[in-house]
């Protein structure tokens, strides 16, 4: 690791323990959105939204608005995360006359449309051991420095799996691809913990303009659209402590690794291009079921605010 990343670390990495709620709710004149994107997360999407509502709205009012964009789900997530107080989005109705496609990064990129925050901070729906500590981590790092455009979480990540015992082994697809590929062709970004971490923040004024993969592909993206637009030093990131969320299973990580590279690869030659690959589709093989394919998601959004409907966009 290079000095300029270890000058970065000591310069824009925080603890969340540095932040209290009442303390940036007084000092933050920039309003605060917080987005869940959530799809078939009936049985965890509910505790998220009510714990951030009770201590983030209510208690400490340091959330202007608590948004659920539902992507598709065929449960009740829209409805139990409605009852907890979240104000609920489904993604194809948001913006109906620019489409819709399935995926995370959809769901983030529809939001800008239905949100009004200066600041946006993105959660996970699928989380089992988390605190409202993540949103007042994530916002006080990202007003720490009026220069910060991004700001990635990070956390001991707890591999959650019914029937066994808790581990620290997640995050596969990070250290088995994300990390690899930043190290290899961003070095700058070496210091990042976690480049793929579903809870970080980002200012409006930047999300705005960027070209957003529709899949998983949206975290790594920003990362490395931050690093070209606004240098290292618009980068921080946040200790949040632990994380358990919902365990994948091996092959549906391989979908999400393949977008992952597809994504990477858009962008080795500075700005985001078209995703252009020989195959769009993942074989997978297992002896009981014989081989299976499956698409990977390698549509972009342009930027939101070239998009006619969006607030002050069109332009």
């Amino acid at each position: 690791m290079g000095p300029a990343v270890r000058a970065w670390l000591e310069a824009h990495g925080h603890v969340h323990e540095d932040f209290v709620a009442a303390d940036l709710a007084a000092a933050t004149t920039e309003r605060v959105s917080v987005v869940i994107p959530a799809r078939n997360e009936s049985t965890t999407v509910g505790d998220v939204v009510a714990g951030l509502r009770r201590e983030l709205v209510e208690r400490v009012p340091l959330v202007s608005e608590l948004v659920v964009i539902d992507s598709d789900s065929t449960d009740a997530t829209a409805q139990v995360a409605a009852d907890a107080g979240a104000t609920v989005h489904r993604s194809a109705e948001v913006a109906p006359h620019l489409g819709t496609h399935p995926g995370k990064g959809e769901a983030l990129w529809k939001s800008l449309f239905v949100t009004s925050g200066e600041l946006l901070v993105f959660v996970d729906a699928d989380l089992t051991e988390w605190g409202p500590h993540f949103v007042t981590g994530l916002v006080g790092a990202l007003t720490a420095d009026p220069a910060t455009v991004l700001v990635k979480g990070w956390y001991d990540r707890v591999m959650d799996v019914p029937g066994r015992a808790p581990s620290a082994e997640g995050g596969r697809v990070t250290e088995l691809v994300a990390r690899p590929v930043l190290d290899l062709w961003w070095p700058e970004l070496a210091g990042v913990v976690q480049p793929l971490a579903g809870e970080w923040a980002a200012r409006r004024s930047f999300m705005e303009t960027l070209t957003v993969p529709t899949g998983y592909g949206v975290e790594i993206a920003s990362l490395v659209d931050a690093l070209r637009l606004h240098g290292l030093g618009g980068i921080a990131q946040v200790d949040l402590g632990a994380r358990a969320h919902r365990h994948q299973k091996d092959h549906d990580l391989a979908v999400m690794a393949a977008e992952l590279l597809a994504v990477v690869h858009a962008r080795r030659g500075g700005g985001p291009a078209d995703i252009a690959v020989a195959a769009e589709e993942l074989q997978q093989f297992t002896r009981d079921g014989g081989w299976r394919t499956r698409p990977v998601p390698l549509t972009q959004r342009p930027p939101a605010i070239t998009q006619p409907g969006y607030p002050g966009g069109g332009r």
